[in-house]
């Protein structure tokens, strides 16, 4: 699909919204321009590591191609430990020109485990001057509302989360051993946020965030790659729970249950000065592959620094998983840090194929880069 017709299809999708929203059905939503952007540019970006799906203690540091990564600080009471769980929750800090940003992505899957880990990385929540939301699976977004519960006043009075889209907020379930039932998997409730004072902005197309990073906008499945199993989705609104299908897909969707395709699933990048491209992908549903070369073609930029995060290849087959190894490998990344859901596989797969290059970190551990 080219871009013109891409931004055709959103313009189309953008109208949709904005009736729905004029009749009430959402409330505190904006929708994100369909222009194309600037991309900035940073001098320094950390990533601090608040939740993630393993906990190692006698983590070393670890330096590669212009990346390094720092253990967890030894914490001052022995009584308390950082704690993992299945989900990933990032604090994004970027410099440019002398100007800080501090950005918050995804809030692992509970608000106990998230807390606890805030306070013992030491971070400050009222440096906060943006939320992202990478897509609507629980162990993304499980720890927000209580994260809003207790630093909402301390977050900008304007505060927005920068959701990849509408699909965001369908409700997921998973599958049973009987055909045709499910169970509960939750819903990104956004009732809850315009009761939290946050504005919510879809981002189907690619945006700037704080002056300082982008997203890729919808993601374009153009590779090998393909969406492995994972939850159902139910594309219906129930007294403003859910979402609202209409405005991109047949109308004989709607209230129907279907495998999840991740529609509108989005990665968090920045461009680091002389370095290039950090495209932070949660997830990867929809392919590790696809998200960088849609951060390549938003930004105009080919030099990839590092791929991090969640690449969903735990439940891959041997066969695909070397694929799309080699897949990653002609991206040529200067290193590739893979978190929560990519799976042991992977890194042993991606370790055989690009050596070290490959950069294991932990729950608590700072990444940084442009250094």
């Amino acid at each position: 699909m080219t871009r013109e017709l891409a931004r055709r299809d959103f313009l189309k999708g953008s109208a949709a919204i904005a009736g729905a929203a004029a009749a009430g059905a959402f409330s505190c939503v904006e929708i994100a321009g369909a222009a194309p952007i600037e991309v900035p540019t940073v001098d320094k970006l950390s990533i601090k590591v608040l939740v993630d799906s393993s906990y190692d203690l006698f983590f070393k540091p670890k330096q590669a191609n212009g990346v390094s990564i720092a253990p967890p600080a030894r914490m001052p009471d022995f009584r308390r430990s950082l704690h993992n769980e299945w989900g990933l929750s990032l604090w994004l800090e970027s410099e440019a020109a002398g100007i800080q940003r501090t950005l918050m992505l995804d809030y692992g899957y509970t608000p106990d485990v998230l807390l606890n880990n805030m306070e013992l990385v030491g971070v400050d929540p009222a440096k906060i001057d943006a939320l992202i939301v990478s897509h609507g699976h629980y162990d993304h977004f499980g720890g927000l509302n209580g994260f809003l519960d207790k630093f909402r006043d301390r977050l900008p009075a304007d505060v927005k989360l920068y959701a990849g889209g509408e699909d965001n907020f369908c409700h997921r379930v998973s599958a049973t051993p009987t055909k045709g039932q499910f169970t509960d998997f939750g819903t990104l409730d956004r009732r809850q946020l315009a009761a939290q004072r946050v504005t919510t902005v879809l981002c189907e197309t690619p945006t700037v965030i704080a002056g300082h990073a982008f997203t890729t906008g919808k993601i374009t499945r153009r590779s090998i790659e393909r969406v492995l199993p994972n939850t159902w989705v139910e594309f219906s609104m129930k007294d403003g729970l859910g979402c609202n299908a209409s405005h991109y897909l047949p109308a004989e969707m709607e209230g129907k249950i279907v495998p999840d395709e991740h529609i509108h699933e989005h990665a968090t990048c920045f461009n680091v000065k002389d370095f290039g491209l950090v495209v932070i992908s949660s997830c990867g549903h929809v392919g590790i592959v696809n998200s960088v070369k849609q951060a390549q073609e938003v930004s105009g930029i080919e030099k990839v620094h590092a791929i991090v995060g969640g690449f969903h290849l735990g439940p891959a087959p041997e066969d695909y998983l070397t694929e799309v190894v080699a897949e990653i490998k002609k991206l040529d990344p200067d290193v590739v840090v893979p978190m929560h859901c990519s799976g042991l596989n992977f890194v042993q797969e991606a370790t055989a194929q690009m050596g070290d290059k490959v950069l294991v970190t932990t729950t608590g551990s700072r990444l940084s880069f442009g250094i």
